[in-house]
């Protein structure tokens, strides 16, 4: 019988053997009777026998293996006997032989026993110690030195595990992982690593090799730790004998996945890796996660039933995914760095100057977050940092860059994994040209394109020095060729260059020591200090009331935002879905422009006369519904509902304002005193004044009349509600609700219900308020505001957020004897509302929407993205509903679609791994269960298709 080949028989069934069989074969042939508990097995079936004096496994081979094979596995035993590991002992059978084959319903069967190992596996273990993983790269380490000069024809076979045909197996299961975002992530991470894996495929070694040192095959006994389940011993690669066990480690540690060096330290003491290991391990840690997760899919899909390889799906995707996110080129050094470190003596002293320029800070150039010359939008363009370096080169005749400096200009929007930005690298550029002299003595040669100036300290990497393609010995400050640009890194590894730009995943410390800071050659301090988030958020909770919360519990430390994205102080980009301040985007230079230029001429209060404001007015007035025709402007939100509410009581002469439950409307007295979100404040049905009277919230989905056609019912309890009012002799000043939920998460009203409404308080006298504020201006799309969805005009509107793209600016609208009424009271005056500047920006962002056609937008971008959202609703049992329109979407997370559960906890979890994919989010609604999707309204349909297929795989891996 051949041996096996999985690429021709992917399909693995484990054979059909029951416990009573088990028991049969272990008493014939090797006179074991006891107790009978199956072990966990993807392909094939073991059992542990208890005889009561001892414990045994026999082990029942899936018909594909030849006995050769299970012959090799024995082999394998037998040649680690004596090195120190404890490992199962062969048991023969009652006639000599260690394997045997036995019948099974029909089915041949190879059986053996062995002698069972005591102790408990380290997957049991939450979170191992670093002696605990030095003890797993030990282990693995002697295995591999202890197989090495194995021979066997049963090695000779083709697994699914055998890293070589890592590509083609993915290739043949892919399709079993049935979530697309989990299909596509796998697809990309393979061939990226396969990619990075093909320039030394051909020079890794190849022996005999366990193939499952994993945390799953050790055991810590009061013996000392043992290696159990030797069922994928084959040749193959050595180093992938250490990467299944790096793969095994870090479920155990996604936090702190560098915890694996210890691992890898380990096994480099017992097996040594070579040059070509070093730059395959981590591509084949990524794929050895890959095939687990599609071959734990497989198996699943296979047998339903197969209990060991269903729980284990979900801690192997956790293993893939920590290995995917990490950068490989970015481990290859940290890992060198580490095998290493008795040469790495950290940063080199004694260095001299490379360049013999005058080089001040006014030489530096600045690629940052907070940089000048990278404003509106300019960071994005592709020779961005060509344009900052002449610039300062013009003004100042050169310019250097800056070491450690998280570089704007190489963020990348849209991103799924972070962006390698931080430099050790720096740059000068001196368009005259310049002489460059060694700053240390050592050899110089040409490597792989780029100079290198071998020191006995360090090694220094240049690109764009200008001299003879010849290898030369040289004195410290002897010249070595003239520049240009010249690019300069310094490294602690001797011969291997480390990366120019790195991700701000690790801490900036692990990069010093094996890229020190260059400033030395240069004459000037080119160091950039690390942003601190945490040290930031401490300083703002020192002063700033706690109960003015956060996004987060360790938020980004945001400094820039551009159109829909949001970038930290990492360089590190986010789409901005939660944003709906920024109604045209952030930056927007036509925005930033009038504001200077306004803030140049005049900023004063509205009591002066100034033509900005009645532009404005003017055009508030002509975009409002027919007949409101009268603007107030103020601060905020909040302050425009507590105007609204002052003038429905003034205007009526009475006090009582009804209002939803379930709403937010602002945090003055009037406007609190109208909200009642639990999500807000826990405590507002019990707190509210007793001039309000709340009614049922309309809402459709949860609420106590549930679907689109609810209305009449909801109507019918406002009937009861005012007749409950005017039985004690209590008239209605007036009614204010959203036109569309927005604390809800976008929740359309049910048709006809603000109809009826209206219809009802306007009958008794009353006003009714429209809270536009946050859904309104545009933001839905196929509607300006949100009552025309309703097909109702309201007599009070309150607008904020929007209008002023982040300027505190907002506006009352409403019929002029409504407005004027106010007099009774004496005249209106807010400081801030109406000014100049604030004018202004109300004109321009109201110009940007209509030149940039960004309600059109919100319609096309926000029906793609409801479509989108809903789409996965269909797949992913936590979403219970999608809600609302255009740009105003929210999704509502549930445990049961049924009872309606809420997913509080888990909405909360989803939020914090949006983040990790570059996408900011938030929960909103009393039970905080639903997802506010609520961007500038110039985002692009790629970044919305981002935004959903980060979603999608989040829901797919909680």
């Amino acid at each position: 019988m051949p041996n096996f080949d999985f690429l021709t028989q992917p399909a693995l069934p484990r054979p059909d053997v029951t416990a009573d069989d088990a028991a049969a074969i272990a008493a014939a042939h090797f006179g074991l009777d006891g107790r009978i508990t199956e072990l966990g097995s993807n392909q094939d079936r073991n059992f542990r026998i208890d005889t009561g004096t001892d414990r045994y496994v026999l082990k029942l081979a899936n018909p594909v293996f030849s006995a050769d094979e299970l012959r090799a596995q024995n082999a394998a035993l037998r040649a680690l006997a004596g090195s120190g590991i404890r490992i199962p002992e062969i048991l023969e059978t009652t006639g000599g032989d260690e394997l045997i084959e036995v019948d099974v319903r029909g089915t041949t069967l190879l059986a053996r026993a062995l002698r069972y190992l005591d102790g408990d596996p380290l997957t049991d273990v939450g979170r191992p110690t670093h002696e605990q993983l030095r003890t797993l790269g030990t282990l693995a380490g002697r295995v591999a030195a202890g197989l090495s000069a194995l021979r066997h024809p049963g090695l000779d076979r083709t697994t699914q595990w055998d890293a070589r045909v890592s590509g083609e197996v993915v290739d043949l299961l892919i399709e079993h992982v049935a979530q697309p975002a989990k299909r596509s992530v796998v697809r990309e991470a393979t061939d990226a690593a396969l990619a990075r894996l093909q320039a030394v495929r051909d020079r890794l070694r190849v022996q005999a090799v366990h193939g499952d040192v994993t945390d799953d095959n050790i055991v810590l006994g009061d013996d000392g730790p043992g290696v159990i389940d030797f069922g994928d011993v084959s040749d193959g690669w050595l180093v992938a004998e250490l990467a299944a066990t790096v793969t095994s480690a870090l479920h155990h540690l996604p936090d702190e996945p560098l915890a694996v060096l210890d691992v890898i330290e380990a096994f480099h003491a017992e097996s040594p890796l070579d040059d070509a290991d070093l730059a395959a391990l981590w591509p084949l840690v990524v794929l050895r996660g890959a095939v687990l997760v599609v071959s734990g899919e497989q198996q699943v899909a296979l047998e339903a039933n197969n209990v060991y390889a269903a729980e284990n799906r979900a801690h192997e995707w956790v293993a893939f995914d920590v290995a995917r996110r990490l950068d490989a080129a970015e481990l290859e050094t940290l890992i060198r760095a580490r095998l290493a470190r008795s040469a790495v003596t950290g940063a080199p002293t004694g260095l001299g100057r490379l360049v013999a320029l005058t080089t001040t800070p006014e030489n530096l150039a600045d690629l940052s977050v907070t940089a000048r010359d990278l404003d509106a939008g300019a960071w994005l363009a592709v020779d961005a940092e060509d344009a900052v370096l002449a610039r300062v080169c013009r003004e100042h005749g050169h310019a250097v860059t800056r070491y450690g400096e998280a570089r704007l200009t190489r963020a990348r929007t849209d991103r799924a994994l972070p962006s390698a930005t931080v430099a050790l690298a720096v740059t000068l550029d001196a368009p005259t040209g310049v002489e460059v002299t060694a700053p240390f003595a050592g050899e110089l040669a040409l490597v792989g394109g780029s100079w290198l100036l071998r020191g006995d300290d360090a090694d220094l990497w240049l690109d764009g020095l200008t001299r003879p393609l010849t290898t030369a010995t040289v004195t410290a400050g002897a010249p070595i060729g003239t520049a240009i640009r010249l690019t300069a890194q310094l490294s602690t590894l001797r011969g291997h260059r480390p990366p120019s730009l790195v991700t701000p995943t690790l801490p900036f410390s692990f990069w010093t020591a094996v890229s020190p800071d260059p400033s030395a050659l240069f004459g000037v301090d080119l160091t950039v200090s690390e942003p601190d988030p945490e040290a930031s958020l401490a300083r703002r909770d020192a002063t700033f009331a706690l109960v003015q919360e956060h996004y987060f519990a360790h938020p980004p430390l945001i400094e820039r935002g551009w159109r829909h994205h949001l970038v930290d102080t990492q360089a590190q980009s986010y789409i901005d879905m939660v944003n709906n301040v920024t109604q045209i985007g952030h930056g927007h230079p036509r925005l930033v422009d009038a504001v200077r230029d306004q803030w140049a001429r005049l900023n004063t209060n509205s009591r002066f006369h100034y033509d900005e404001l009645s532009r404005f007015t003017e055009r508030l007035a002509e975009i409002a519904p027919e007949g409101l025709d009268t603007v107030f402007l103020v601060n905020s939100g909040s302050e425009a509902v507590d105007l609204a509410l002052r003038l429905a009581q003034i205007h009526t002469g009475r006090r009582t304002i009804l209002a939803v439950t379930e709403a937010y409307h602002g945090w003055t007295i009037g406007s609190d005193g109208v909200s009642s979100s639990l999500g807000d404040n826990p405590r507002a049905l019990e707190t509210r004044p007793d001039w309000v009277k709340l009614v049922a919230a309309p809402n459709s989905l949860r609420g106590r009349h549930r679907g689109s056609d609810s209305a009449a019912a909801y109507l019918a309890d406002l009937d009861a509600d005012l007749a409950e009012l005017e039985a004690t002799g209590t008239e209605v000043a007036g009614y204010i609700a959203e036109p569309v939920f927005g604390n809800a998460g976008g929740l359309m009203l049910p048709d006809g219900y603000l109809a009826g409404v209206y219809e009802r308080i306007r009958s008794r006298g009353g006003v009714c308020i429209a809270d536009e504020v946050q859904v309104g201006y545009g933001r839905l799309g196929h509607y300006f505001w949100g009552s025309e969805q309703q097909g109702v005009v309201p007599d009070v509107i309150t607008i904020a957020k929007a209008m002023g793209n982040g300027q505190p600016l907002g506006a009352v609208i409403t019929r002029r004897e409504i407005a004027e009424s106010f007099a009774a009271e004496g005249s209106f005056f807010s400081s801030a509302g109406g000014s100049p500047v604030s004018s202004v920006v109300g004109l321009t962002v109201l110009d940007v929407m209509r030149d940039e056609g960004l309600q059109q937008n919100a319609a096309t971008v926000g029906d793609h993205l409801a479509a989108r959202l809903r789409e996965l609703g269909e797949r992913h049992t936590l979403v219970g509903a999608v809600h609302g329109m255009g740009l105003y979407l929210g999704m509502e997370l549930v445990l049961d679609r049924e009872t309606l559960q809420p997913a509080t906890a888990e909405a909360a979890l989803v939020c914090d791994r949006m983040l990790a994919e570059g996408c900011i989010v938030q929960p909103t609604g009393d039970y905080k269960n639903v997802l506010k999707i609520k961007p500038p309204l110039c985002i692009t349909r790629e970044s919305a298709d981002r935004f959903a297929d980060a979603l999608d795989l989040v829901l797919a891996t909680l």
